[in-house]
């Protein structure tokens, strides 16, 4: 039994029972006490997980069914399911991200969320916990309790601290993501009974599942679609995306940045441990029509974000473009691509999380999210203006931030498999200049014409705080990639050579030293 992995895991639980129990007097003599409290828990999560990277034995991966920090314990004996965690080298740099920005996140919404703020800081720990859940479960039957917990906090944050909206948005949600869960967990049952009726054995062990069920092609293609959708509405890839803008564009400051930073995520995820692990034959069937819906998202996604007046929704709907080149890493099933797909998840969710917390900050001074209301704030918000620059650049993937590395695997990758695969990629990284350099034009250079905008404050030290780690990484894995890469390639090969099975997969990173 591996404790650190646990702590990880339940700590910001453990945060939201302190919450709770905690007598809402003192917080009405001092506000600032709730928020202590759970900024104290997610900091604290953060320094635990740290121990994790600086341990973990590079070369273990899922393919071989090799985890760390594992801990295994027969829960529900009757039906065999398992308490079994553990990570690979694909997990953990999202472990971390989730660790990371969780109480950035909380920082971002110190003076913001001001009704419920004892529920709301609750919300925050207990959906860091469901996602955590997420990445490190080994048991179908673990995976999708953390799953199906993940959409409560996140409906409630949208529901009740959302703007006018927010109901609506917070339904259309709740009815995307339920239908597809619906879907997975039918598949669950059906992978558990054919497991059973081959084996004689009941159990939802992901490994078990993995080393001894035999499917026809026809059982792997129904299954694979069943998990597929369900992780395709959480990225979202194109056409099952709708929900996002909605979402965003209603949820807090702190939502948005936890929903794009890491909810979308766990779609991405599934489909390297589930689609890939479980239903080689399909992956190897469908990736091509996959991967014409990716490059779809990419450009889509681009164009459309280029149209939109409010600067919420053009973040929103760069998530879609820029999760379609997750997405299109991930399925042109080489090691190149899966890396590259990794490292970019855990880059769109630094740069796009950032994002969503400067829109957070011009949002609270102006009450106005409208592009036409601004201009000119490079003048009156300098330090604003220079971290907006940074995050623009990195989320365009300039050379030398965190941004380029990934989708320059993500483009070698898809390359391999098919070069019209990232000809028309590449279309989408121009647009994506296009619109991020015109949203930074639109807001910060010329002259102020609007009064409004000569009075706004630029960031205080908190805001400043919230940032800064932020922009930090985004130059270390700009600089230094190899910090993650070295953990994530080797399970990415193991995970491409048993889809693929073939020698020439065991090529290289071209960045590792």
């Amino acid at each position: 039994m591996n404790m650190t992995l646990l702590a990880v895991t339940f700590l910001p639980l453990v945060g939201a029972l302190v919450l709770l129990l905690m007598d809402n007097q003192p917080s009405r003599r001092n506000p600032a006490v709730l928020r202590w409290t759970a900024l104290g828990f997610s900091v604290f999560t953060f320094l635990l997980s740290l121990p994790l990277l600086l341990t973990f034995q590079t070369g273990a991966g899922f393919g071989s069914g090799d985890m760390s920090f594992v801990t295994d314990v027969l829960w529900i004996i009757p039906w065999g399911i398992h308490f079994h965690i553990g990570v690979d080298g694909i997990s953990l740099p999202l472990i971390l991200l989730t660790t990371f920005l969780t109480p950035l996140a909380l920082l971002s919404g110190w003076t913001s969320i001001e009704k419920r703020q004892k529920e709301f800081l609750i919300l925050m720990l207990l959906l860091e916990t469901g996602m955590l859940g997420v990445f490190v479960a080994l048991d179908l039957f673990l995976f999708y309790l953390f799953w199906e917990f993940t959409l409560i906090p996140m409906i409630l944050l949208i529901g009740i601290w959302g703007s006018d909206r927010r109901v609506y948005a917070a339904i259309k949600f709740f009815l995307y993501t339920a239908v597809g869960s619906l879907l997975m967990l039918i598949a669950i049952l059906a992978l558990v009974v054919i497991h059973a009726n081959q084996t004689g054995q009941y159990t939802f062990d992901l490994l078990a599942l993995k080393a001894g069920l035999k499917l026809d092609p026809a059982a792997q293609i129904w299954l694979f679609l069943a998990f597929f959708l369900a992780f395709a509405i959480k990225v979202p890839l194109w056409p099952l995306h709708t929900w996002l803008p909605d979402a965003h564009t209603e949820a807090p400051t702190p939502g948005s940045v936890i929903l794009a930073g890491v909810l979308l995520k766990l779609g991405g995820y599934g489909m390297l441990r589930y689609n890939l692990g479980l239903f080689p034959d399909a992956a190897r069937t469908l990736a091509p029509a996959i991967a014409i819906l990716a490059i779809i998202g990419i450009i889509y996604g681009a164009l459309v974000s280029f149209a939109q007046k409010d600067l919420k929704r053009l973040v929103a709907y760069s998530s879609v473009s820029h999760m379609g080149f997750v997405v299109l890493g991930i399925f042109s099933l080489n090691p190149l691509g899966i890396s590259g797909a990794v490292l970019q998840m855990v880059n769109h969710g630094l740069s796009t999380g950032a994002l969503f917390m400067l829109v957070g900050v011009i949002y609270e001074r102006r009450h106005t999210r409208l592009l036409s209301e601004f201009g000119g704030l490079g003048i009156s918000m300098p330090i604003y203006a220079a971290l907006m620059l940074i995050i623009t650049l990195s989320s365009l993937a300039v050379p030398g931030l965190n941004g380029f590395i990934g989708e320059f695997a993500i483009l070698q990758g898809a390359f391999a498999t098919n070069w019209i695969y990232a000809a028309f990629a590449t279309v989408g990284m121009i647009l994506a200049a296009v619109y991020l350099l015109w949203m930074y034009q639109q807001i910060f250079t010329g002259e102020i014409k609007n009064p409004a905008n000569a009075a706004v404050r630029d960031l205080n030290r908190r805001e400043i705080w919230s940032l800064v780690p932020i922009v930090i990484m985004v130059f270390v894995l700009g600089l230094y990639p190899a910090l993650f890469l070295n953990i994530i390639v080797p399970a990415a090969q193991s995970l491409a050579s048993q889809v693929i099975q073939h020698a020439a997969l065991t090529l290289q990173f071209p960045f590792l030293p």
